[in-house]
């Protein structure tokens, strides 16, 4: 269950003393370079000031991707996922910066060699830190014995981390619960009491931490509790039980204090998440508009003229983020008609033979780039459906409208798992509306270039669905 418990809790100062001996590894990785001698070109300045740049991207990069919450990671995701992940946001926002802003010229070799340093220090630092908890946490030094009070959902789920390897300093002692009908579910032999037992078996048994996960209507018995375990100097923990009101896919956020529950995982409604997408988005519209249009689009709109009568450009209006309308433009791909809200369909007799062919390769799509640029669209996302659909599948796909939650986009994660082109049957949208979902309640920018990374080879490759 997300936003129960990932991990053991840990002081603050633990994250910021891991904060600061990166920034010294980072310094010693410059420090190396240079004695190594591949500062040549450098002046000393300049230097500093590729050290200060190179340093507080990693500082952004380090909290996009949460590397400094070594303590609820396994070694492999920590290392493997998000200091990947960090390190290839660094390394794009880098090279962005050097080419935008041209202010001095770093050396391929210098360059190269301060990220190899830097990713051995810091990936031989996170195998350090991780040897030293374990060590603490099999040595007994921090073991603790635990009670939960109820078999709920929120209890089954603390009961598994309990029993999980990295949860190794605690020591479950069993489940309290009155509920006669939890009794006969697969953990009812590990309901050592009714709750008139609690306090006894904690004296007797000395815990250490109990673990509140019945409803909060219980108050009366969470205030017993509360005094008891205050008057005894155990610990007391509450993990009220929300199976009955949100999925399992939930989160939980402080607001001045108040814990506020999400019925879903929302990255992008983070300011700081949507700032980098956006800025993502204009760097790649950019730059795609500036290499591959110059080339591409004379070769495409002489085709498109000789091919058929009628205009290059083909706009349609689209529901965007919060069902927005707005005009989504392609290059044309059919005979001027009358029927634009009907979908495309195999051989379509509405489709030019140009146009067969940058449905194929997907070039159709390249100025939804414009898109982009004006902010209606992103470069990932789910894909604009027509008016049309919105207003068919609203009524029939349960998650329909929260795809529309965001932005649209040129490509999506549902189109790379193979879910384009003709949806005749409805469980093919809703497989689509599947996908859109996930990857609004999963989005990084990770997945972002994944996924772009993924059409492309689908473009070279040829898709089936294309038409």
């Amino acid at each position: 269950m997300a936003g129960i418990m990932k991990g053991k809790y840990y002081s603050p100062v633990f994250k910021v003393l891991i904060f600061i001996i990166d920034f010294w590894l980072i310094e010693r990785a410059f420090a190396v370079t240079k004695e190594l001698g591949l500062v040549d070109g450098i002046s000393r300045s300049e230097f500093t000031t590729f050290f200060l740049i190179f340093s507080l991207i990693w500082i952004v990069a380090g909290f996009l991707y949460k590397v400094y919450r070594i303590d609820t990671l396994s070694l492999v995701r920590n290392v493997s996922t998000n200091l990947l992940g960090a390190f290839l946001v660094h390394i794009i926002l880098v090279f962005a910066i050097l080419q935008t802003f041209n202010v001095f010229t770093v050396d391929n070799r210098f360059l190269t060699a301060v990220y190899v340093l830097t990713a051995v220090f810091i990936c031989g630092m996170r195998v350090l830190y991780k040897l030293i908890l374990k060590y603490i946490e099999f040595s007994g030094f921090d073991q603790r014995k635990v009670i939960i009070i109820g078999a709920t959902g929120s209890g089954k789920a603390l009961y598994q981390f309990f029993s999980a390897q990295e949860a190794a300093s605690y020591v479950f002692k069993g489940f309290f619960d009155d509920d006669a009908t939890r009794e006969t579910s697969e953990y009812k032999q590990l309901i050592v009491g009714r709750l008139s037992a609690i306090k006894s078996f904690c004296l007797r048994e000395k815990i250490d931490e109990i673990y509140f996960a019945l409803p909060l209507t219980h108050d009366e018995l969470l205030q017993d509790i509360a005094r008891f375990a205050d008057d005894n100097f155990i610990y007391l923990r509450i993990a009220p039980d929300f199976s009955k009101v949100v999925h399992d896919n939930y989160n939980i956020f402080l607001i001045n204090s108040i814990p506020v529950l999400t019925t879903r995982k929302e990255p992008l409604g983070i300011s700081l998440n949507a700032v980098l997408k956006r800025l993502f988005d204009i760097g790649f519209s950019v730059t795609v508009i500036l290499t591959l249009f110059p080339v591409i689009f004379p070769i495409i709109a002489l085709a498109i003229r000789l091919d058929s009568e009628g205009p290059i450009f083909f706009k349609q209006l689209r529901p965007g983020k919060k069902n927005k309308l707005f005009d989504c433009y392609k290059f044309r791909t059919m005979l001027v008609n009358n029927k634009t809200e009907v979908q495309a369909t195999k051989n379509d007799s509405r489709i030019t033979r140009v146009g067969r062919i940058l449905r194929k390769t997907n070039l159709d799509e390249l100025p939804q780039f414009f898109n982009v640029l004006l902010g209606n669209m992103s470069v990932v996302g789910p894909r604009p459906n027509m008016i049309s659909q919105l207003e068919e599948y609203s009524k029939t796909i349960e998650q329909y409208k929260i795809r529309h939650f965001i932005t649209p986009g040129i490509t999506g994660y549902a189109q790379v798992n193979g879910f384009r082109g003709e949806t005749r049957e409805r469980e093919l949208m809703a497989k689509r509306v599947e996908y859109d979902v996930l990857y609004l309640e999963n989005w990084s920018l990770l997945l972002d270039i994944k996924i772009i990374f993924l059409t492309v080879w689908n473009m070279m490759k040829g898709e089936k669905q294309a038409y």
